[in-house]
């Protein structure tokens, strides 16, 4: 069963806006209480938060979609609705946060950094915030605007010091379990490690953290056995140190054509040529490792290596290359620049910036910006009221004098929005705007428009009606007259 992941794709839902509430007051003796209704609640956003306390992404890996809690309606009496609770995603440190296309959005390292994948949809507002002087009733409200949603990947990059590299069993988790405390798989077969390992390590007062890379072969930048999987694990390693096995029993192999290969992989994969390198030389304990570290350790140095010859079995060497490993990792650390506090720099936008834009697309005029596309999405196009609110809002935005600077004509389609999700309609550039062309509440006579087929079913529904008038009329006026008979008999009598 997988106890490790560290790649997976995410489906994140922030929760969508409450709508808002168009609601008037009534109340004895209060004839003219006004419009009541309270806003929508805002949907929560899905975060991400590193947790140093969990080290993979497993519990992503087998529940991929995650959704936020949508805001509540407002309801009457300037009730405002309840805000959605934020989805609070713990990530693990060193995670990488990507789109589909591969553009990394966000980079999380260090205890408690935060990344929003998804914002939450705000709440729209009730009539009681649209009123004014000249809209004193308000018959709408707007909609709530749905919360974002999109696929992300997420990638586990290991934050340690230190990462040790080598062919399948040249002994770098048993390396591993002996200077530091942790406890990997070990045993006489390749491949046996399947994850990295970190582990503490203490050498002095230096103190810093190594991993244990799973085996590489040759062909891994390619993807051939695990490397591909794990090369992303040192890339934020400060030093690489090499493992190299001595006392190996495959044909063809000795410690520099190990050294070669793994070096060429590293090489393709790209961006560690900067790290400095240690070899170290293992299973020395062993009679024909140790001739062997002895024929290849001048090698090793004339190529510029640092070398120490080491035994996990014996413990032998191991305090040098320990010390080595933590010397590196201070320098590398006192070299570091000193993180400044984020100075926050507020660059508001230019007051004359209208912020949309109008372009000619296969005949029609699409509109572009982000408040004509959140006041379309808030618009309630069942209320002829609000249709004329948006109408208002574009005209004072400036969306009808563009759309005549470009040549737009009246009975031309204009598209307000993206693509995936617009709205679609004949411009007429004869509509005036403002609250006094305003008739009953949730009617706006601007909205009016010829409709043949509408206005012949109601002529033919007053028909039906006018004749089942008649009929009753002619019903009740039967049965209250007198019949013949009842008349012949009062005149006999």
């Amino acid at each position: 069963m997988t106890t490790f992941v560290d790649r997976v794709e995410l489906h994140v839902a922030a929760g969508n806006g409450g709508h808002g509430c168009a609601s008037v007051h009534r109340e004895k003796f209060k004839p003219l209480g006004g419009p009541d209704g309270g806003n929508g609640g805002d949907g929560g956003s899905v975060t991400l938060v590193v947790d140093t306390s969990i080290t993979t992404l497993l519990e992503y890996h087998h529940s991929p979609k995650r959704k936020a809690v949508n805001g509540r309606p407002g309801a009457g009496g300037h009730r405002t609705g309840s805000t959605g609770d934020d989805l609070v995603l713990p990530v693990p440190d060193g995670t990488v946060v990507l789109d589909r296309e591969g553009n990394v959005l966000a980079d999380l390292v260090g205890h408690g950094t935060s990344f929003i994948a998804a914002a939450g949809g705000r709440g729209g507002l009730g009539n009681s915030s649209l009123a004014s002087a000249r809209r004193k009733a308000p018959g709408f409200a707007l909609l709530g605007e749905p919360g974002e949603a999109r696929d992300i990947v997420m990638e586990l990059k290991s934050v340690a010091d230190v990462a040790l590299v080598g062919y399948p069993s040249a002994g770098k988790s048993s390396l591993i379990s002996v200077i530091s405390a942790a406890k990997p798989k070990i045993a006489d077969y390749p491949f046996t490690t399947l994850i990295p390992n970190l582990g503490v390590v203490t050498a002095g007062d230096t103190v810093y953290t190594v991993a244990d890379v799973p085996g590489l072969i040759p062909g891994a930048s390619q993807g051939k056995g695990l490397g591909l999987e794990f090369l992303r694990h040192v890339e934020r390693c400060t030093v690489l140190v090499h493992v190299l096995d001595c006392a190996t029993l495959e044909p063809g192999r000795d410690p520099l054509s190990d050294l070669e290969t793994i070096e060429a992989e590293l090489s393709q994969y790209g961006g560690l040529e900067d790290r400095p390198r240690l070899v170290a030389l293992n299973k020395i304990d062993v009679p024909d490792g140790q001739d062997l570290a002895d024929i290849t350790r001048a090698s090793l140095e004339e190529a510029g290596y640092r070398v120490f010859e080491v035994s996990a079995s014996s413990r032998q060497g191991l305090r040098e290359l320990n010390f080595a490993m933590a010397q590196i990792v201070a320098e590398a650390r006192a070299a570091k620049p000193a993180e400044e506090s984020t100075r926050i720099v507020l660059r508001p936008k230019a007051v004359d910036d209208a912020g949309f834009t109008v372009t000619e697309e296969d005949g029609a005029y699409r509109v572009r910006g982000i408040k004509p596309e959140r006041w379309v999405r808030q618009t309630d196009f069942s209320n002829d009221e609000a249709v004329g609110y948006l109408a208002d809002r574009l005209a004072r935005l400036g969306v009808e004098e563009k759309l005549w600077k470009v040549g737009a004509k009246e009975g031309d389609t204009v598209i307000i929005g993206s693509e995936e999700n617009a709205v679609v309609f004949d411009w007429e550039p004869s509509m005036a705007a403002g609250a006094e062309m305003l008739g009953r509440r949730g009617e706006d006579h601007r909205m009016e428009s010829p409709r043949p087929a509408v206005d012949r079913r109601r002529e033919k529904q007053k028909g039906r009606d006018a004749a089942e008038t008649e009929y009753l009329a002619f019903e009740a006026l039967s049965s209250s007259r007198p019949s013949a008979i009842d008349e012949v008999d009062d005149e006999d009598i």
